[in-house]
């Protein structure tokens, strides 16, 4: 890309040195300059505060003396079949040796190989540069590099990570399917007013045995604020680690049969008391669930474990160690504080006030870190009964892009998150006035320092019972939108990350447990991109109305990627019937989001979908005059006539569901995230429904037959 004059001053120098970019692409293609004042802003989020050119010229300063001063590098990641070497700093012409202690024992001496790099003065001293060969081939997983100098021994982390993720192959020869379902809204008589881990156990079952479905996509389970009122969207949690109490099946709690007679009736009253919601098809009641759940939860906690029921929860507590245990504490803190004139983030406190904390909530610690293993527990045995049901994957599980601002994480992870900035999107042809999705991006350069250990820790225990992980923006592993604090969504600057290291780390720990990974690389991005993360054995994202080729016209079904997971929707569209009838275009324009008149959007929004209705009807898949379910289903089997791997279908396409669950730009305007799910005639459809609905067998039959005849 040329450069024009506007780019070459220190300011923008500095910020494409320090990863910020200073300029980019439009969702149209056009290319715009980002203000000096957003640069400023954004370097400051960084801790590269700028006000001036001896501002730049110290920070360019520090920069360059920053990995003299220090013996190792904090963290080397590779992959296993591309070698490497790593800079060591010692005294000038001092002795050097170093070797690899790898994970699971043993060492490993590496060789020196030359660096001509001169000497560098730091503080009057001359330091120099050693560099050792980490050699191809090294095993998988977090060794520790050590150098051993007349000074002593220093040590950091090397990851070796897959050349490539392997566990989508066994999708290569028999392509699977699948349901994505916002669990929430699905419910059954069992519910307590929102749908939980035995419902969506349930559904996977009834999914694989009844439809041969090979995997159940859910929302995420993200925990949300210990108390009621909690923010609805489940892509705007206080955790992406740990789970929502919101999910569990209390009478699954093996306690449950241990409850004294009066605890159990007062259980049962709490259970009445919310399950009339479970009919309700105008919206959920999630802090009204959450009380009741909370108030039942406190009668199990009082419940006496057994010997071998407390040994599982102390291997539990030991296995997810001190993210637990600040997560149990930040939740206590939460729940005590909030309503009183006392609430104060817990990051307002000293460590001394953090420990005096943990004394004095040492009981409810115990309660937050019992309700994480309950969920602990429930997610296995959803994961295992949808595998022994016939899923070849299960549950496929969700990441959000990030979490609140005010948070567990926002505490709990607080030297790896930037501060004075928040994730979002520019904007595109849906979101005309950009997005900002008020979450603290990861510090790309705190985040090493760190050895990228909170994103190893989260990965680990969301793939524990997942079968397969869904990366909601998957983009955001390579780069972000920052968004300064008191900045427009659409003044905002990419700042990027260490993708080789991210993708590597989320490869290994796939690797480890055996999971599929897709990637939702949706968006603006670079053209190498989805071509490294083929590479890297990542699956993309396909949605059928978003994919054309080079000249505008929609994809033909033999032009998909094999490696993606294929789908007609998204949960920030309407349900198939509902988009077909351009019901998001008038609810964008209800709500004030549009910047073209109403009649140009709906006339370019029906052109787009005629478009691709008639490369539904050049390969005869649908009658001129065709119904609504009669195009919907064309359209499954049109994507099941792709290579893609894996196709997901969507629940309430399967039920006949027209409102959209999430219309992205909106709080207060629309109620995002509370709709129950519920057919074409505005009828609740429950999980017991959905085993013997006609029109779901329809659908997935369709797509079943579809994929079978390839």
């Amino acid at each position: 890309m040329s450069r024009t004059a506007s780019d070459s001053s220190p300011l923008r120098d500095l910020a494409r040195d320090l990863g910020v970019g200073t300029d980019y692409r439009g969702w149209d293609g056009t290319r715009r300059d980002v203000a000096d004042a957003t640069l400023r802003a954004v370097l400051t989020a960084l801790g590269a505060e700028v006000s001036s050119e001896q501002d730049i010229a110290r920070i360019r300063a520090e920069h360059e003396r920053a990995p003299w001063e220090r013996t190792l590098p904090p963290v080397t990641v590779l992959r296993e079949d591309l070698g490497t070497t790593v800079p060591i700093h010692v005294e000038h012409g001092a002795a050097v040796a170093a070797h690899l202690l790898l994970e699971e024992g043993g060492r490993e001496d590496l060789a020196q190989v030359e660096d001509f790099t001169p000497p560098y003065e730091l503080e009057g001293h001359l330091r120099g540069r050693a560099r050792f060969r980490l050699p191809a081939g090294l095993p998988l997983g977090w060794h520790r590099l050590v150098a051993e100098t007349a000074s002593g021994p220093s040590q950091a982390d090397v990851v070796v990570t897959p050349a490539r993720l392997t566990t989508p192959d066994a999708f290569v020869a028999r392509r699977g399917f699948g349901l994505q379902a916002q669990l929430y809204s699905v419910r059954s008589p069992r519910s307590w007013g929102i749908g939980d881990l035995g419902d969506m156990q349930d559904l996977a079952a009834i999914a694989a045995t009844r439809h041969g479905a090979d995997f159940l996509l859910v929302n995420p389970l993200h925990a949300s604020y210990p108390t009621p009122p909690v923010e609805p969207s489940p892509y705007l949690p206080v955790t992406r680690r740990f789970a929502s109490v919101l999910y569990l099946r209390l009478e699954d709690v093996a306690e449950y049969r241990d409850l004294p007679d009066v605890a159990r009736q007062r259980v049962e009253l709490l259970r009445r008391r919310v399950a009339g919601w479970n009919a309700r098809a105008d919206h959920l009641e999630r802090d009204g669930v959450l009380a009741a759940k909370l108030e039942a939860l406190e009668a199990l906690f009082a419940v006496p474990l057994t010997a071998g029921r407390r040994a599982l929860l102390e291997a539990y507590r030991r296995r997810e160690g001190q993210g637990l245990e600040d997560f149990a504490l930040w939740s206590a803190w939460a729940e005590r504080a909030r309503g009183t004139v006392e609430e104060s983030p817990l990051d307002a406190l000293d460590d001394a006030a953090v420990g005096r904390a943990r004394d004095e909530l040492s009981g409810r610690i115990e309660f937050h870190i019992w309700t994480q293993w309950l969920l602990d527990e429930q997610l296995g045995a959803a994961q295992a009964a949808a595998q022994e049901a016939g899923m070849r994957l299960g549950i496929m599980h969700d990441l959000a892009v990030g979490v609140e601002q005010i948070g567990a994480d926002s505490w709990r992870l607080r030297e790896v998150l930037a501060r004075g900035a928040s994730v979002g999107a520019p904007a595109d042809q849906y979101n005309q006035q950009g997005q900002n999705w008020h979450q603290p991006p990861w510090h790309p350069e705190q985040l090493r320092e760190a050895s990228y250990r909170p994103w190893r820790d989260m990965l680990r225990t969301l793939m524990r019972h997942a079968g397969a992980l869904r990366i909601d923006h998957v983009l955001g592993l390579f780069r972000l939108w920052w968004i300064p604090e008191g900045h427009e969504a659409s003044d905002g600057a990419y700042v990027s990350y260490d993708h080789e290291a991210m993708i590597g780390i989320l490869a290994l720990e796939a690797h480890r447990s055996g999971t599929v990974v897709v990637g939702e690389d949706l968006g603006t991005f670079e053209p190498w991109v989805r071509d490294y993360l083929v590479d890297r054995g990542i699956l993309g994202t396909s949605i059928l109305w978003f994919e054309h080729d080079d000249a505008g016209r929609p994809l033909r079904a033999e032009d998909y990627r094999t490696l993606c997971m294929s789908s007609v929707n998204t949960h920030d569209l309407p349900p198939t019937a509902g988009y077909l009838a351009g019901d998001h275009v008038a609810l964008r324009h209800e709500l004030g989001l549009l910047e073209r008149d109403l009649e140009q959007e709906q006339a370019a929004d029906a052109a787009g979908r005629e478009q691709v209705l008639d490369v539904l009807r050049e390969e005869g898949l649908l009658e001129p005059g065709a119904d609504i379910e009669a195009t919907v289903i064309a359209l499954h089997r049109h994507l099941a006539r792709t290579t893609s791997m894996l196709l997901g279908v969507s629940l309430v396409d399967c039920v006949g569901e027209r409102r959209i669950q999430n219309q992205p730009g909106t709080d207060e305007e629309y109620p995002n995230w509370r709709i129950p799910l519920a057919d074409a005639d505005g009828e609740v459809v429950g999980v017991d429904e959905i085993a013997d609905d006609e029109r779901t067998a329809r659908w997935l039959t369709a797509v079943r037959e579809g994929l079978s005849s390839r």
